[in-house]
């Protein structure tokens, strides 16, 4: 792997600094890093011509998506360099105006609009293409309109549940949400109005997503190449510790020691899928912390495989690791939009019958089931889903909520926003010929909001088309924590606090160049099977 050389320098000032708490260089700032040897021989394409791009990576964007972009601005001045897509691991916080507020289970204290609003209003446009998942920090009631995923606005992409997406050739799965046990094989129910804690498990990872990214798997003896290129979570998958520097871990989040020995810290489900796909990157957040590691794989003949290399970022504030820029090769005439996954779309065709509206347990098919319980899609499936046409996906945005215009005393006491059809869900579930769950849960309750772009005559109604563990509250600082995560959260609040991204006022986080193969330099991959010998593997 090629890589760039190493330095430490604030994008303001270009003066060295450290990281926060004692942290070097590995744990602080941005990264940016060179996968264009991996891509070279991806798929045994090293006769074409390709060309070179840049991917920047956020952790936890906790509603200060401008600072992401002012930082990667600063990075692309002071390099001569141009990032084509952004991709942020959860705690978006997509807050069209006040009335979404009341769904972010976060204390009072915390519920500040920041600035995505002006993005969804039209007031400002995202600079560079922006994709996320969902955390456990975020507008609910907006995201639960979008299950399948969709613009939140124009140029940024909300992943849905679960997604995976193609963007110049490169594959990349996402899986939004963090893991809690009680509501893992629950079905979906929530919306608002949220009651008796929907608020919380609206946030919650499902089986059904996780069984249907499993379903991307090879066929059975085909173990030859990475199943994606990038997997996107919130959470870190349960026993990633072991492939990574615990112990500089450790010191760094010393209250982690007891999750990571019961193997609590984390998605228990995530890591058999880790293994299953063996995705070349996995990024994730959630912890507030970086931290590398990396994992091994092998066919059953025991030939070694390319590893998936894991990085988990921090929040943006100064002196912390929270941004990553990786450069990838890809094919020369590869097109950098977004696209749909034609093998998604038959998985999601396919499993259809098991969405259900249900706060119990749902039914998922196993070895065991008479019915068909492997939805790796078939080539009869895979044609039905390219026979659906141009897989680009359309820049149709719609304003469901109203958006907010100017801030004022009126609208900062808007009440809590109401639950929307959103058309995009409805166009893409009529495409893909499934049930539209936005649609489903809509019909549980009276109180469905009349869409902006309906009742505003005056906004052209409303689209901007360009084509045409157990949580607890946490002392003053009131965010949903879960196990360590909540210890976690607790050193952190005296800074986080301090994030400040205002219009009128900025400052930029420490940035570093780096590459991530020096980040796991320091040890080796242990080998498959093996591991820490105090650590304990999840079961499969």
């Amino acid at each position: 792997m090629s890589s760039l050389p190493s330095s430490s320098v604030d994008p303001t000032t270009s003066k060295n600094e450290p990281g926060e708490n004692g942290e070097d260089d590995e744990q602080s700032g941005v990264n940016e890093i060179s996968s264009s040897a991996i891509n070279e021989e991806k798929d045994g394409e090293t006769d074409r011509q390709k060309r070179r791009i840049k991917i920047a990576v956020a952790g936890c964007v906790h509603g200060e998506i401008e600072t992401v972009y002012r930082t990667i601005a600063s990075i692309e001045k002071r390099d001569s360099i141009k990032v084509d897509l952004v991709i942020c691991c959860g705690d978006f916080q997509s807050v069209r105006n006040f009335g979404d507020l009341h769904h972010m289970h976060v204390n009072q204290k915390f519920r500040r609009i920041q600035s995505f609003y002006k993005y969804y209003s039209g007031e400002g446009v995202a600079p560079i293409l922006t994709i996320f998942v969902g955390g456990n920090h975020e507008a609910s009631g907006f995201l639960l309109e979008l299950p399948n995923g969709g613009w939140v606005a124009p140029n940024i992409y909300y992943m849905g549940f679960a997604n995976v997406l193609d963007f110049g050739g490169l594959r990349i799965a996402g899986l939004s949400g963090i893991f809690k046990p009680m509501d893992y094989f629950k079905g979906r129910y929530e919306r608002p109005p949220f009651s008796n804690g929907s608020e919380i498990s609206a946030y919650h990872v499902r089986a059904l997503e996780v069984f249907r990214l499993r379903q991307l798997r090879e066929k059975d003896g085909e173990q030859e190449k990475n199943c994606v290129d990038i997997v996107v979570s919130h959470d870190w998958p349960a026993g990633i510790t072991e492939y990574g520097d615990v112990q500089q871990l450790l010191k760094f989040k010393p209250y982690f020691q007891e999750d990571i020995q019961q193997c609590k810290l984390g998605n228990s489900s995530t890591m058999q899928l880790l293994q299953e796909l063996r995705p070349r990157y996995w990024f994730a957040a959630h912890l507030h912390c970086g931290f590398p590691a990396l994992v091994p794989h092998e066919t059953e003949n025991g030939e070694q495989l390319e590893p998936t290399r894991f990085l988990a970022l921090d929040k943006p504030i100064p002196g912390r690791h929270f941004l990553q820029i990786l450069d990838f090769d890809v094919n020369e005439d590869a097109e950098l939009k977004l696209n749909y996954d034609p093998t998604w779309l038959a998985i999601l065709k396919s499993t259809d019958h098991l969405t259900e509206i249900t706060s119990q347990k749902v039914y998922l098919p196993s070895k065991q089931s008479k019915e068909r319980w492997d939805f790796r899609p078939v080539d009869e499936e895979l044609e039905n889903a390219h026979k659906l046409g141009d897989l680009v996906v359309p820049k149709d945005f719609y304003h469901t909520a109203p958006p907010l215009k100017e801030i004022t005393k009126v609208r900062q006491n808007d009440p809590s926003s109401l639950y929307y059809k959103n058309p995009q869900s409805e166009r893409f579930c009529q495409w893909v010929g499934i049930r539209n769950l936005n649609a489903m849960l809509a019909e549980t309750t009276k109180e469905i909001g009349t869409p902006f772009y309906i009742s505003d005559v005056s906004a052209e109604k409303g689209v901007i088309d360009e084509n045409s563990q157990d949580e607890k509250e946490f002392g003053e600082l009131g965010f949903v924590i879960d196990g360590a995560a909540g210890r976690n959260e607790a050193m952190d609040a005296s800074v986080g606090t301090e994030m400040v991204a205002s219009s009128n006022e900025w400052t930029a986080p420490v940035a570093s160049v780096d590459d991530l193969d020096s980040l796991l330099a320091g040890f080796e991959a242990p080998p498959i099977g093996g591991g820490p010998p105090d650590a304990k593997r999840p079961k499969s």
